[in-house]
């Protein structure tokens, strides 16, 4: 039941978590800055990937390919993230359903309004660049709103904002991981079992790419047994193989073997999730290539101090950039109309693009942390309460 762009790309994220990651003896101030680092690089190479439009730049701009590879960077990273979080400071389901909560819909419910809007200004000055649908607004709204876009064989465009598949992913492993951790024994299976059936295959079939991240953060082996020599050389192996996987583009191969056995039609059913093959070996390498920094980090603890701060600055704007980035592109394009020979066209719309993240950013992901209060003390209320009524039937 495709609702999807004409030509839409084959993928990017949504979706990381929080901003600094300094507290608690898993997460050391440099391990916490390498991180950062990596989220922001990630969400800036979508951008590439998706701003690589030959009406912004008639040459094919460098790093432009690692769009879908950077969703599975950010699906390892934030597992790891979220098992930080409800380990340190998330430890009860009021607190967590607050935070997670408040970390999504600050910035997609915005994301959701300033898309329609500025895709119906955009197309009004410069039709010919939108390649993506602007009907079904209720479908599509719906969807969005409730992360249901890529549920079964569901395809839905949230418009431009092709990007937004992966928060329709990412939500749900929120939702899955939060039954598995605060639910009560008997039930959290069973929970668990009955949302995977009614998500369908897409969805659960990367799960486990962020399932990698949360194993990492509690898997205390690769941080008591590995000596700093084999983390080094951990490290260089697992980065040689990320550039090895692209340079021989293993993605590319892995999806065409799986069309071969599935058939083009079933393949194309998968939509996102037809790279699984060749993500899996990927989550492998970022999963290696994390833990041997974690290592690294514990030795060099102040070794990235001098960066921390503004590092800090651009994570704490990396999912307004991946969750706008493209209707905000489109939109610049359309309102300066420039020339795509050279690259003048494709900085200066990148540059107003950039800043447009910042000046939504403050309004947004920013001030989330008031939503998540507001919704905090309407939780705990609410549990208080469910704990007082089962004390008195009990």
């Amino acid at each position: 039941m495709p609702i999807v762009a004409k030509g839409s790309y084959k993928g990017v994220t949504a979706g990381d978590e929080l901003g600094c990651l300094s507290q608690g003896q898993a997460m050391n101030r440099t391990f916490s800055v390498y991180l950062d680092l990596v989220r922001f690089g990630a969400a800036f190479l979508v951008y590439l990937y998706h701003s690589n439009q030959r009406f912004l730049s008639k040459n094919i701009l460098p790093a432009s390919n690692f769009g879908h590879s950077s969703v599975i960077v950010f699906f390892v990273l934030s597992g790891f993230v979220i098992a930080f979080v409800t380990a340190t400071k998330e430890s009860n389901l009021p607190s967590y359903a607050a935070s997670r909560i408040s970390r999504v819909l600050s910035v997609t419910v915005p994301a959701i309004a300033l898309t329609v809007l500025l895709d119906a200004i955009g197309r009004s000055l410069y039709p010919e660049i939108y390649r993506y649908p602007f009907d079904q607004f209720a479908a599509r709204i719906f969807g969005s709103l409730f992360f249901l876009n890529e549920i079964w064989f569901v395809s839905i465009t949230s418009f431009s904002n092709v990007p937004y598949w992966s928060i329709c992913y990412e939500w749900w492993y929120y939702v899955l991981f939060g039954m598995l951790t605060f639910l009560q024994r008997k039930w959290r299976w069973w929970a668990v079992v009955v949302t995977m059936f009614l998500l369908g295959p897409k969805i659960v079939l990367l799960a486990p790419l962020w399932g990698l991240g949360v194993l990492l953060y509690h898997w205390q082996a690769p941080r008591n047994k590995l000596s700093l020599p084999v983390s080094w050389v951990m490290a260089l192996i697992s980065t040689v193989g990320i550039v090895a996987f692209h340079w021989y583009d293993i993605g590319g191969l892995g999806t065409e073997w799986l069309k071969s056995h599935l058939g083009e039609e079933l393949h194309k059913e998968l939509t996102f999730s037809k790279f699984f093959v060749g993500d899996y070996l990927l989550a492998a390498l970022v999963f290696t290539n994390f833990a041997a920094v974690r290592n690294i980090a514990a030795a060099h603890d102040s070794a990235l101090n001098a960066i921390a701060a503004p590092v800090k600055y651009v994570a704490n704007n990396t999912f307004t950039l991946y969750l706008l980035h493209q209707p905000l592109f489109l939109f610049w394009a359309a309102v300066v109309r420039g020339d795509p020979v050279g690259h003048t066209y494709w900085i200066v719309v990148t540059v107003l693009t950039l800043s447009s993240v910042v000046a939504i950013g403050y309004f947004t992901e920013n001030k989330r942390f008031l939503l998540r209060d507001w919704l905090l003390v309407r939780f705990s209320h609410s549990a208080r309460l469910h704990a007082g009524e089962t004390g008195r039937h009990g």
